[in-house]
């Protein structure tokens, strides 16, 4: 293996440790993640999520399938992610296709949540508009009632997205403006990850 090349797997142990200093570093949400998807024509739109898993085979998170992010990902199966660690003064830009988890995976996460969240899950029409918020806590009220004491089943239109990615770039603050910037492409034919360095 040359020096511009990597194993598949040497990006994501490399995003798992910063993760890990994150984790001890961060106020809140150290997994919090931008996620960038578009429309079928290319229209953008970025907003964050909380990441939920991550290996080789990519990064986790979750949603209503019926929200503008969930419609635009059915629609352009692509999407990008920005993890920003201001305390690290950290960066890692990640890029690739997207893919459905699956119904056992979404169902396994659904059911680790809290209650209350659960229900929000059915209760909320993600995205779309409401009357007010009093509308909102009559459809909570209303699943509360329904449930009772009861298992809260996944709804149908809740599942996760996994985005399989074909680049990473991770970046570093240096002084003056020197900043590091590494990148891992990946290369199919080969089994492999092309690195390369990048001016700030």
């Amino acid at each position: 293996m040359s020096e511009k090349t990597a194993k598949f797997i040497e990006p994501f142990d490399r995003l798992n440790e910063w993760l890990k200093e994150a984790e001890a570093s961060e106020p809140n949400d150290p997994t919090a993640v931008a996620l960038a998807t578009a429309t079928k024509s290319g229209l953008p739109s970025v907003r964050m999520v909380l990441m939920k898993g991550c290996d080789e085979r990519g990064l986790v998170f979750y949603t209503n399938l019926d929200s503008r992010k969930g419609q635009e990902l059915i629609a352009n199966m692509n999407a990008a992610m920005l993890f920003h660690w201001k305390s690290l003064r950290r960066q890692v830009r990640i890029e690739g296709p997207i893919e459905r988890v699956s119904d056992e995976e979404a169902d396994a996460y659904f059911a680790s949540r809290p209650r209350a969240s659960r229900i929000g899950a059915w209760a909320s029409k993600q995205s779309r508009e409401m009357a007010g918020r009093f509308e909102f806590e009559a459809a909570i009220a209303q699943y509360t009632a329904k449930f009772g004491a009861g298992e809260v089943p996944r709804p149908e239109n809740w599942s996760g997205f996994r985005l399989v990615p074909q680049y990473f770039e991770f970046w570093r603050d240096r002084k003056f403006r020197l900043h590091e910037r590494v990148t891992f492409s990946r290369d199919e034919a080969e089994e492999q990850w092309n690195l390369a360095e990048l001016y700030p």
